[in-house]
């Protein structure tokens, strides 16, 4: 059995390992972080070219099951799976960690877009913590009157706020070390996509400890008529449901 995981994940790693050597896995990886994660098994790194392209990749190579492990913010690809999957009739199943919840005593402001995030943060802070990732970051370059402090696994590249500074860094991230960087850098806002799950969560908990607002950016929702799983175990048992092996 051959199985396609769509990832760069936490989530898509696991799912990996699980299966690996028993299920012929192949990961495939965006090529957007220098240094990615190695999961067990074959590895394709780069893009197919849209959904067409991903439909002939899973004909040619003979693919039984694909997963879609993807970040909660990879809407294109996330897309793009869906329709090769019923192009190339190849059972397909969406990994999605749950996102956060807010408690009682959090300040948070939803947005539905990176740019509806920017918008909001001249009425409510000016020394930003944001932790969006360095895809984005067109849409706070406007800001000048602004100061922001982006954390990235890689260098971000222009346009990007003018003022501006570059935390370097890769999850988990302990709440001690959250704590710190807050109160070192005088941040009055987080912002923060929707991620979910564990490894970037307590940056929410020195927020709420320190009283700050919160903009949080909605996660896009899966394509209609994808099976959804929220845990890896979900996944490696619907795998092995399809190979009888379960």
């Amino acid at each position: 059995m051959h199985v396609l995981i769509l990832g760069g994940t936490t989530e898509a790693r696991r799912i990996a390992a699980e299966l690996h050597p028993g299920v012929r896995v192949t990961s495939s990886l965006a090529g957007r972080v220098a240094r990615p994660v190695p999961p067990p098994g074959e590895i394709r790194i780069g893009g197919f070219g849209g959904a067409g392209g991903l439909a002939q990749w899973l004909r040619e190579h003979e693919v039984d099951a694909l997963i879609d492990a993807t970040h909660p913010f990879a809407g294109t690809i996330s897309f793009n799976a869906a329709s090769a999957a019923a192009t190339a009739h190849v059972p397909l199943l969406a990994v999605r960690r749950p996102g956060w919840v807010a408690g009682d005593a959090d300040d948070w402001h939803p947005a539905d877009s990176l740019e509806e995030a920017a918008a909001l943060l001249p009425a409510l802070g000016r020394r930003i913590f944001l932790t969006t990732g360095r895809m984005g970051l067109a849409a706070f370059a406007a800001l000048d009157g602004l100061w922001f402090l982006v954390r990235s696994v890689d260098a971000p590249h222009p346009p990007y706020p003018r003022h501006m500074e570059t935390l370097l860094d890769r999850g988990p991230f302990a709440l001690d070390g959250e704590r710190a960087l807050l109160r070192d850098h005088r941040i009055d806002v987080l912002v923060t996509k929707d991620s979910g799950g564990p490894a970037t969560a307590a940056k929410l908990t020195a927020a709420r400890e320190a009283g700050l607002p919160v903009v949080v950016v909605r996660r896009p929702a899966v394509p209609g008529g994808v099976r959804v799983a929220g845990t890896p175990g979900e996944a490696v048992r619907w795998v092995r449901d399809l190979a009888g092996t379960a």
